[in-house]
């Protein structure tokens, strides 16, 4: 795992491109001021810190797509996709405007601050507008690949920021948008993960192995547009698959990988994702991952229980 956080980088990344591109501007709630500093001492007029003005932020950053620059727009998730849902709406979708949405917190980063810090929708909302993009980055090298590809171009770009990495270290030719990477060859299930989650995936292999299952290990950083070539493909070779993710089941990757399936005769898909309800009590985030079964174990079970032993 690298030893950079994700949010270290984003700092980083909006330094380096800053400097580059005068039309970056970045625009905070409140948060991440020690490690954006440089960024701001270095574009002086593109930093701004708004305040716990989420909806205000947001229209802001519209303000400024209109007149050409790219405006980056950061926070913890749920305080920008949940309470500014409308102003992503109408500011930007309805009037075909560009950004970025860079937020921390991941689903349940937060998990000693309950659930007013937690979102587990965002994946579920942002998929009912159009031309939005979707990312996942969970390794500061995937952050900085996927906002140089997308940050500049003509769409609504989100990263959701992981705290917790995967602790795969993949080359720079496998990370490109809308690109899933294969980790592991397999012939007789299809592990479809997510963020944090491919860790989860990678630690049950070996015991699904001795059942007979031969896992074949996709990564997914980008949700919208998803890879779906790659997702059809491996689910048409091994016939049962299972999807990785901390989101609410409903909305999330499990339904993109539904439809990308459309048509592959007699497959079996399971999910692991965070059941449709709230995640309560303020436990750390492997505690929260362990109550919504995102567990290698619980991973092993669902597979015996639904698949079933080969030998």
């Amino acid at each position: 795992m690298s030893a950079v956080s994700v949010r270290r980088q984003f700092a980083d990344t909006m330094l380096a491109v800053g400097q580059r591109d005068t039309s970056l501007a970045v625009l905070v709630g409140d948060i991440s001021h020690g490690i954006l500093q440089p960024y701001a001492e270095a574009c002086p007029g593109r930093y701004y810190n708004v305040g716990i003005l989420e909806p205000t932020i947001m229209s802001m950053a519209a303000g400024m797509a209109r007149v050409g620059l790219y405006p980056v727009v950061h926070t913890i998730a749920p305080f920008l996709i949940e309470r500014s849902f409308e102003q992503i709406k109408l500011d930007f979708c309805y009037h075909g405007l560009h950004g970025n949405i860079v937020t921390v917190g991941s689903a349940f980063d937060y998990s000693m601050l309950g659930c007013t810090h937690h979102c587990y929708g965002d994946f579920a909302l942002l998929k009912t507008l159009p031309n939005v993009q979707i990312t996942y980055p969970a390794t500061p090298m995937e952050f900085d690949i996927l906002f140089r590809q997308s940050y500049a171009n003509h769409a609504v770009t989100y990263y959701r920021l992981p705290e917790h990495q995967h602790g795969v270290e993949f080359s720079e030719s496998d990370i490109g948008v809308g690109k899933a990477v294969k980790v592991t060859d397999g012939s007789d299930i299809t592990l479809i993960a997510t963020g944090p989650q491919l860790r989860t995936a990678l630690q049950a292999k070996d015991n699904l192995a001795t059942m007979g299952w031969d896992a074949e290990i996709l990564y997914v950083h980008t949700i919208r547009p998803l890879d779906e070539d790659a997702v059809r493909a491996s689910v048409a070779k091994t016939r049962h698959a299972i999807v990785l993710e901390e989101h609410m089941r409903s909305g999330g990757l499990g339904d993109e990988v539904l439809r990308a399936v459309r048509g592959v005769p007699e497959f079996r898909l399971e999910y692991l994702a965070i059941p449709d309800t709230f995640v309560t009590g303020y436990g750390s985030y492997d505690d929260h991952c362990e109550a919504c079964g995102l567990t290698p174990q619980n991973l092993v079970d669902t597979v015996r229980r639904e698949f079933g032993v080969r030998k």
